[in-house]
């Protein structure tokens, strides 16, 4: 038997099924629902879900009319975004959330307060 001083490939395999167990664990949530989309009225849409760092969060909507900005706490309360917060605007925007709580806002003018605008949490 030869034995060497390499990475051996019961190591590579176990590494390997370690990698995949994370990434089938990850959920894909459509915001709002397949209909209603990041929408006004959408603060309690995260209720009762069991969200988890690696999560995405998909947010669907006219960009015309919104967009969707990740703001601290403070930027959430006060429905302003802190210069230099992440904005997309695609319309269909995948966001991989992290542990902790994740606030996302729309910025144009009154949707935030609107409620257009939800906080997700993540161990």
């Amino acid at each position: 038997m030869v034995q060497g001083r390499g990475i051996s490939a019961t190591m590579v395999v176990l590494c390997m099924l370690g990698l995949f167990s994370e990434m089938t664990h990850a959920a894909t949530y459509v915001v709002g629902g397949h209909i209603g989309g990041w929408a006004f009225n959408i603060t309690s849409w995260p209720d009762g879900k069991n969200f988890k760092a690696g999560d995405t969060l998909v947010f669907n909507y006219n960009p015309q009319y919104h967009n969707v900005v990740i703001v601290d706490e403070s930027g959430y309360n006060s429905c302003s975004a802190p210069a230099g917060s992440k904005t997309y605007q695609s319309g269909h925007d995948s966001i991989t959330i992290a542990s902790g709580t994740t606030y996302f806002i729309c910025t144009n003018a009154g949707h935030c307060g609107a409620k257009m605008k939800m906080a997700v949490t993540a161990p």
